[in-house]
């Protein structure tokens, strides 16, 4: 694979969120996923000294590979709590992002003592070892917005909202909420020895979208391989409505509140929803539409065998973000469809690799709208 003509401006990272990530050590928990890839990328390009603690590659394409990212990584379960100890004891990291799960609705039907074990008992493993680990002072767990008690009413969630959820996947989010904040008070909300407190939050995303995603059973990737291979892709649940944002937005969320946390460790708000304006939730159908309009391969059916239950309706209030953190989303719904459908056919038709490309668009669009953040 190659990359598109592309030649690193180094400059375009520097004065990002304050220089900020510039030489700090940085462990990213499922750095061979989706998000968790493209969050190692925008490190290495602010200048972070990045490690990773995730499953090997699933054998879809590896995105860290494909950009050869120096990454100083381990492949190791968090299920498996030595190994997690092991593995913060020889990266010594200064700040965490946790974004290793079971991130799939469905699989938590068929698994959900696998879904349960990791989601809530594998974050307990890493903060455990965050406690043993004295060089961290700041961690960011990246849970879901599905972790919100879900009535099935057209209501819009703030991070004040009660916690729950029906399937395994949506409650085991709701727990690691609850473990997350269990853990800042009763063991990070004071100096324990490191010589501060350490600062530990929660961010609960809407659905991304972007290139290099190849998860099994997710409405983007699906429809990228029916448009592939030819067959259509049968949509599961047409009519639920969702927050659809591209990656790099929810990311940019993550990366403030991971700076916030550093320089103010007992600030109150210990969760933050991060998701798109009114205009990016829509029904599952009408976005595969949308992507069809960009790219006519994509051809799609309703599936007609009932699915597990999942939520008709999600959508995220993020004035607390916005307000407090000065954090905005950059790309809209239609900025956000065509990125990622351009990635994949540069992927699939050319094997290019578009990523850093997409990144330098974003921080130049960010910048064109002032966020701060953006340097």
């Amino acid at each position: 694979m190659k990359r598109d003509g592309f030649t690193p401006v180094q400059s375009a990272f520097e004065t990002q969120f304050g220089g900020h990530y510039a030489g700090r050590r940085v462990l990213v928990t499922g750095h061979t996923g989706f998000k968790g890839s493209w969050l190692a990328l925008w490190l290495h390009r602010l200048g972070a000294q990045v490690s990773g603690l995730a499953l090997p590659p699933d054998g879809h394409p590896d995105h860290t590979a494909l950009l050869h990212l120096p990454i100083d990584e381990t492949h190791s379960d968090l299920r498996d709590a030595r190994a997690v100890n092991l593995a913060l004891a020889r990266f010594q990291p200064e700040m965490v992002f946790h974004l290793a799960a079971q991130p799939l609705v469905r699989r938590s039907h068929r698994e959900p003592v696998v879904t349960w074990a990791t989601n809530v008992m594998g974050l307990v493993n890493l903060l455990e070892a965050v406690r043993r680990t004295p060089s961290v002072k700041a961690v960011v767990v990246v849970s879901s917005d599905k972790c919100y008690a879900n009535d099935g009413g057209q209501h819009v969630f703030t991070e004040a909202d009660a916690l729950g959820g029906r399937d395994p996947y949506s409650a085991s989010k709701a727990c690691a909420e609850i473990v997350a904040a269990s853990y800042r008070a009763s063991f990070f909300s004071q100096d324990d020895g490191r010589g501060r407190p350490v600062g530990l939050a929660t961010a609960r995303a809407g659905n991304v979208i972007g290139g290099a995603d190849w998860s099994d059973d997710r409405l983007v990737p699906d429809l990228v391989r029916g448009a592939c291979a030819g067959p259509p892709t049968r949509l599961r649940d047409p009519q639920a409505v969702r927050p659809w944002q591209h990656v790099l937005d929810p990311l940019a969320g993550y990366l403030l509140l991971g700076q916030r946390l550093w320089t103010d460790p007992l600030a109150p708000g210990g969760a933050w929803n991060f998701g798109p304006g009114p205009a990016g939730h829509l029904p599952v159908a009408t976005l595969a539409e949308r992507l069809a309009a960009h790219w006519p391969a994509i051809r799609t059916a309703s599936d007609t065998p009932t699915p597990p239950h999942q939520a008709a309706w999600v959508a995220l209030d993020c004035r607390k973000a916005k307000d407090e953190l000065g954090w905005l989303p950059v790309w809209d719904i239609d900025a956000a469809l065509q990125r990622t459908v351009l990635w994949y056919r540069q992927f699939h038709e050319r094997q290019v690799v578009d990523s850093e490309q997409d990144l330098l668009r974003y921080v130049a669009e960010a910048r064109q709208l002032e966020l701060a953040w953006a340097g």
